[in-house]
């Protein structure tokens, strides 16, 4: 049996691939036109002047604590200084009052090494000779290891330092490290008006004949 399509269903036909004709068409021009993009720069990353002027602060900032560091650890190496200056200083007491040589040796008996301040300020040894009268010279009490005071063994009669051990005889000379170098000297002058003076010593050392000595 023949069927045969009403003009109405021929229509309807028409119709429907009317509309899917353009889909077709509009998904080959999307496939045609679709073109890959690279990725844009994002607008947060610092150019090249910014990052070098960040590198040299960074530099900066770590440079200065590690020079300071650096610095202050190779200053243990060097010997402190003593002694110095062009003029003569009374020699001083616990009170800070200038020492009159009658006085002192009223009350430090012989073979006495007591603490007073000398050159610079620095605590000095005034000693009383085994006749009574004092040494020409005082010694500067400050380690020459890393800076500490060295007391008076009198037991001993040797100065012994309680900071990493390092001994000097009667005269200040240095006998056991790790100490390098002996005490420092300054001569012992007494005035007219009877007050003891240091004064710089600037000539050969008597304990080690080193000239010019090393505190100079």
């Amino acid at each position: 049996m023949a069927f045969s399509l009403s003009t109405t269903q021929k229509l309807g036909c028409t119709r429907v691939r009317a509309q899917r004709a353009p889909v077709k068409r509009n998904a080959a021009r999307s496939a045609r036109t679709v073109v890959p993009r690279a990725a844009s720069a994002s607008a947060d990353v610092p150019d090249m002047t910014k990052r070098s002027v960040m590198n040299l602060l960074l530099v900066g900032a770590i440079g200065l604590p590690a020079t300071s560091l650096i610095g202050g650890y190779a200053y243990f190496f060097v010997p402190p200084s003593a002694g110095g200056g062009g003029a003569g200083q009374p020699a001083k007491d616990a009170n800070g009052n200038d020492i009159k040589k009658g006085e002192w040796l009223k009350t430090h008996l012989p073979g006495d090494y007591s603490l007073t301040q000398g050159l610079k300020g620095d605590a000095t040894y005034l000693i009383v000779k085994q006749d009574g009268s004092l040494t020409d010279f005082g010694l500067n009490a400050v380690c020459t290891h890393l800076g500490c005071v060295v007391p008076w063994n009198k037991a001993e009669n040797k100065f012994k330092c309680p900071c990493h051990g390092s001994q000097y005889n009667a005269d200040g000379k240095v006998i056991r490290g790790p100490a390098p170098l002996s005490l420092a000297l300054a001569h012992v002058v007494v005035t007219d008006s009877d007050v003891v003076t240091f004064t710089p010593w600037t000539e050969a050392d008597f304990r080690t004949g080193q000239n010019p000595p090393w505190w100079k």
